[in-house]
């Protein structure tokens, strides 16, 4: 495959043509080293810059074309001045976006401003870093789990500039050695896993050589499309932090079926390009540290600690081929005294605006306070603090958009503030330290421990005042008196309950002596207990009138009567029915009578008793449930 010049790269040197040079400015030397070794593209160029004119110059023009500044993530200029093999420190030089006059479209514009006004045939050399995300496409935009992931990146052999330049190189460095097509022009070489390009002098002004790289390059493509890290301070000596993580591979998309035998039996064949696992690098002294999910913990996971670091190692529920997403939630505690400080009269939190997890591109990251390294589209950091602060102010070594909200917690009263900063395109190179200040009283942290014990003493004020109270209802009142009564109707019909149950227990028993007869064969013995459970049944028939005497005087029980009243008849019945029944049986044994025949004599009356004793439970049942 060859790599062919696109519409846009073509529209892009035609409108060069046209544009005048700004100034006299010329680079005597340009070096510039592309690293594709990761996802993120990363354009290192060191330039050497003369005036060649009699005006002072105090700003250097950078330019970047605009289909890939959109892809800008991270822009820097430092000094690289010194003598010999020991160099100055470097010093960051302010980099500001302006608008020449007279530009096309087509180029966006950066300038960066010396520490000192550039005179006449003097030279300043600066280093520039330039990131970019989604610069690498995949090509086939589709893959097998069995295939590897080839890429496409395109760029300028020439370095864009405004200024002639005199002599400049390019080194681009590739993740594999395995190259499968690159744009070949004058001076071009490759070594390894490297290709140069260069040197080429005099260079006019806007030069522009349209280079493409299609190679191999199997490393996951981890983007978070939105990465929201809370960050809650709370004075009482801890440092809460949750990140909420929505991941996507942003490689070639994966096609056709998932083979999980492939996978495990041939990692680095079957899926070379999937997401196995991620390491998270936590502060040294984090701890109570949680990896979870929507449907909840995973325990897939392995954390390492010593005094200068803390690793957690993830492991998704599923491995991520291209295309492919998961959400997850990490969250730890750090050491309140590590992160908080006091100056000039104000607290401030010092923390990292850097992800964890390193090569991970951010589209959108919300800090409420933030993390990088994934490639990420979105990220918010949300900066939780205690409740009753006031005079907030936020110090981001980058722009970044930013908010406040309010979050109310256990016990708050006004709510905590939050701030919230969030940045779009975020790379490594944005792990930099950020700065909230804020005041706090002291005394403010006594209002949730006051809460608590007030809230606790008037518990019990009010506990003791409930113990001493008399909170009775009067006892002439009508209320009162009919509940005294309905009380008694209660415990009437309890007794009344206990007594059918005895009964149907002598039932149960004189039906066993039965079964005993026809087991022994004494007829004695069954007459002696059905004499024995006769004066029984007699008895509590004795007990139940006066109990059917109270329920038929109180008015309290006119509506459960007619169901007591009729569980007397039946259980009455059921009575005689089994005396009838026992009297067959022993005369049948008396007379030598065969079981066959006493069977048939007492058919009849089994029925009745059966269907007696299923009214009797019914009517039974009911009672009970008043």
């Amino acid at each position: 495959m060859k790599i062919g010049v696109r519409l846009d790269v073509l529209v892009l040197t035609i409108a060069l043509l046209s544009v005048p040079v700004l100034s006299d400015l010329i680079l005597s030397k340009v070096d510039r080293r592309i690293d594709l070794t990761s996802q993120i593209a990363r354009i290192t160029s060191t330039l050497k810059v003369e005036n060649a004119g009699n005006d002072l110059v105090s700003e250097v023009l950078l330019t970047i074309p605009d289909n890939q500044a959109k892809n800008l993530a991270y822009l820097t200029a430092t000094s690289n001045e010194g003598k010999g093999k020991v160099k100055a420190s470097a010093v960051s030089l302010p980099v500001e976006v302006v608008h020449p006059k007279g530009m096309p479209p087509a180029l966006t514009f950066y300038s960066v401003s010396l520490p000192k006004g550039l005179g006449k045939g003097e030279t300043f050399t600066l280093d520039v870093l330039a990131v970019f995300t989604h610069a690498l496409q995949p090509f086939p935009e589709e893959i097998t789990q069995a295939n590897i992931q080839l890429v496409v990146f395109s760029d300028t052999a020439h370095f864009l500039s405004p200024y002639t330049v005199k002599v400049q190189s390019l080194i681009v460095k590739l993740p594999e050695a395995r190259i499968e097509s690159y744009t070949k022009i004058e001076n071009t070489k490759i070594h390894g896993s490297e290709i140069k390009y260069g040197p080429y002098e005099n260079l006019p002004p806007f030069s522009y050589s349209p280079i493409g790289v299609h190679f191999e390059a199997n490393q996951p493509f981890v983007v978070a499309q939105e990465l929201v890290r809370e960050i809650e301070i709370s004075h009482w000596g801890n440092v809460q932090v949750t990140e909420h993580y929505n991941l996507v591979h942003g490689g070639a998309r994966s096609k056709g079926e998932f083979s999980r035998l492939d996978y495990q039996s041939r990692r680095y064949v079957g899926g070379a390009s999937a997401v196995r696992t991620l390491v998270a690098k936590l502060p040294p002294r984090a701890h109570s540290v949680y990896y979870r999910d929507e449907i909840g913990n995973i325990s897939t996971s392995n954390l390492w600690s010593d005094s200068k670091k803390t690793e957690l190692e993830i492991e998704p529920r599923y491995p991520m081929f291209g295309g492919w997403r998961t959400a997850f939630t990490i969250g730890y505690g750090l050491p309140l005294q590590d992160f908080l400080f006091q100056a000039e009269g104000k607290r401030y939190l010092d923390f990292s605006f850097g992800c964890p997890m390193n090569e991970v591109v951010i589209d959108t990251l919300i800090v409420k306070a933030s993390c990088l390294g994934i490639i990420s589209l979105q990220y918010i950091v949300h900066v939780v603090l205690p409740e009753g602060s006031t005079d907030i102010s936020v110090s981001v070594p980058f722009p970044v958009k930013q908010w406040q909200e309010t979050k109310f917690s256990h016990l708050d009263v006004i709510g905590r503030p939050v701030i919230a900063l969030e940045k779009t395109n975020a790379v490594p190179e944005h792990d930099q330290h950020f700065q909230v200040y804020y005041k706090f009283s002291n005394l403010s942290m006594l209002r949730e421990p006051l809460m608590l014990i007030s809230g606790f003493f008037l518990l019990f004020v009010a506990g003791i005042i409930y113990m001493h109270a008399d909170l009775a209802i009067s006892k002439s009142s009508p209320s009162y008196l009919a509940k005294l009564q309905w009380d008694e109707v209660l415990a009437v019909i309890q007794q009344f309950q206990n007594n059918i149950n005895r009964c149907l227990t002598i039932h149960d028993k004189l039906e066993a002596s039965l079964r005993d007869l026809s087991r022994t064969g004494d007829v004695q013995a069954c007459k002696a207990a059905r004499k024995a459970f006769d004066g029984l049944l007699k008895d509590l028939s004795k007990d139940l009138k006066p109990l059917l005497a109270f329920l038929q005087s109180s008015p309290q029980a006119s509506q459960i009567l007619p169901k007591v009243e009729e569980l007397v008849v039946k259980e009455k019945d059921l009575q005689e029915k089994l005396m009838a029944k026992h009297s067959i049986v022993v005369d049948g044994y008396e007379k030598k009578s065969g079981g066959r025949e006493i069977e048939n004599r007492i058919a009849l009356q089994q029925q009745k008793i059966t269907a007696l004793r299923q009214e009797v439970d019914d009517l039974l049942e009911f009672i009970e449930e008043i």
